[in-house]
């Protein structure tokens, strides 16, 4: 009965934030403040505890503030590759004899090194190249003998965890998964060591997990081929014009070693910020942090992306060709999430595209029936750093692209020329709200949403404070964002286009 009274509070608080956040702002924040905990380890580790008593469990989430926009040049999609090793085990779990291991491991790098370095030159030997490639899969051949399949998830299953996954993005890295709160210290045995002692097992098969997953999201994909290419296009200099999953070259390149020195200098401790949500007591946690997590080497402040996207000079058009239905991508440069016009292109992004009832639904799809899906958003690929905001728009059959272009155009000027209500400002707000609180509803959204938040803004508590940012914005900001930033010198279109077309 107490944990269903929990629960029917929780919700009934949630519901209050959706409804009347801009009025009770201070109470609601205050009462989530009475149930963080933060703190810091000596090696810079930031921990923040959540306490919600429901049920329990608890959930834990690992921010790594680390993605695709941070690769070095010759190494995309090495962030991804990283994460799928986190899951390979430790020197004592998923392994027969780690020291053994480790022997093979280190020869059969050298070698995949070896074969890389003569496959490069200018003009390689043949003969050479496939014997440094034998001996490279021999050693591989043998590592496979210590390896102990799965050992790390299965403990976590017989345990109780659920949700065991990870992400990578063009910012950040996340591993998460969800536990009975009795097993907590279980959390920080596992977490801490596969972050102490990376492995690096079966690395070269997990590359070619990796490159299917290219395949099968980008190269046989069609919106994920006009994305890539999109990208490419639309950013001349800062790395978000870059694949998270990598090109597929990058991914053939990346050797153990390049692995290793990524790990050095990104996952250092005050790179990292960890999330803990349910039935768990604050101080136990932080006995546990300090416990596994105090020895972590703190190495060097992580490296800092300073490249900046230089201003676009005109507009930017290309075409993929192919047989598959055509579809359209225009994006324009903005800003980000740090910037204070962000919130208002998220606005308009939400008042011309969220729903049925929005501008180019009702425009494009119902009334004029030019589209079959279309949908604009801000913030991509990432947020960290000045992003795009995109239009995305899929014809209707017999619909020439080029009509389909003009018609999104004129509902963008629409939005220039001053034609948004005060209705349609206030829909937007209720939908955004509504998606930021209905992320805080369990413990999986409070831990990710916290720990994400201070990572990228400094304080968990601007999850809270946006939706000031979000309620200042006015019909006049709305107007001044698109005239400033959804013009033609600062766009970029591409099309998938039938061959024959």
């Amino acid at each position: 009965m107490k944990i269903k009274e929990n629960i029917i509070a929780t919700s009934l608080l949630i519901l209050a934030l959706v409804l009347s956040f801009s009025s009770a702002q201070a109470q609601y924040l205050e009462e989530f403040e009475e149930k963080v905990t933060e703190f810091t380890l000596d090696n810079g580790l930031h921990f923040i505890i959540i306490e919600r008593h429901d049920a329990p469990v608890a959930s834990f989430y690992t921010h790594v503030d680390v993605g695709g926009a941070d690769e070095p040049v010759g190494n995309t999609g090495i962030a991804h590759i990283f994460e799928h090793m986190a899951f390979k085990g430790t020197h004592y779990i998923g392994t027969t004899n780690w020291e053994e291991e480790k022997k093979v491991i280190d020869q059969m790098d050298e070698a995949y090194q070896e074969w890389l370095r003569e496959k490069y030159k200018s003009n390689p030997d043949s003969d050479l190249l496939q014997e440094k490639w034998n001996r490279f899969q021999e050693l591989q051949e043998e590592s496979k003998q210590y390896v102990v399949n799965n050992e790390f998830s299965q403990i976590i299953e017989q345990n109780g965890g659920t949700g065991l996954n990870a992400s990578t993005g063009a910012d950040l890295t996340n591993y998460f998964y969800s536990l009975p709160s009795n097993r907590a210290e279980l959390w920080f045995n596992l977490e801490a060591d596969r972050f102490k002692n990376p492995t690096y097992r079966e690395f070269y098969v997990e590359k070619e997990v990796v490159r299917e997953e290219r395949r099968m999201r980008t190269e046989s994909n069609p919106i994920g081929r006009l994305v890539e290419e999109f990208l490419a296009v639309a950013y001349t200099a800062h790395p978000y014009g870059r694949p998270v999953v990598g090109w597929d070259s990058d991914i053939t390149a990346t050797t153990i070693e390049d692995a290793r020195d990524f790990y050095d200098k990104y996952y250092v401790p005050s790179n990292i910020t960890i999330g803990i949500a349910g039935d768990v007591d604050p101080d136990q946690m932080k006995e546990f942090a300090e416990m596994y997590f105090g020895d972590l080497r703190e190495g060097e402040p992580a490296p800092m992306v300073t490249t900046l996207e230089p201003e676009q000079r005109g507009e930017r058009r290309f075409t993929i060709e192919g047989n598959t239905q055509p579809i359209m991508l225009m994006g324009y440069h903005g800003v980000a999430q740090s910037h204070e016009d962000y919130e208002a292109l998220n606005l308009v992004g939400n008042i011309i595209s969220s729903g049925r009832t929005s501008r180019l639904y009702k425009k494009l799809v119902e009334e004029d029936q030019l589209a079959l899906q279309v949908g604009a958003f801000n913030g991509f690929p990432g947020s960290k750093f000045a992003s795009m905001f995109l239009t995305l728009a899929v014809p209707n059959m017999g619909v020439e692209l080029d009509s389909l272009e003009q018609a999104v155009y004129t509902e963008i000027d629409s939005v220039k020329a001053g034609v948004l209500t005060e209705e349609e400002l206030e829909r937007a707000r209720t939908n955004i709200r509504a998606g930021i609180i209905r992320g805080l509803n369990n413990n999986t959204g409070l831990a990710s949403n916290f720990a994400s938040t201070y990572a990228t803004q400094g304080d968990w508590r601007e999850v809270f404070l946006r939706l000031d940012r979000i309620d200042d914005v006015t019909l006049e900001d709305l107007q001044r964002v698109a005239e400033k930033y959804l013009v033609k010198q600062n766009r970029t279109v591409g099309a998938t286009v039938r061959a024959d077309s």
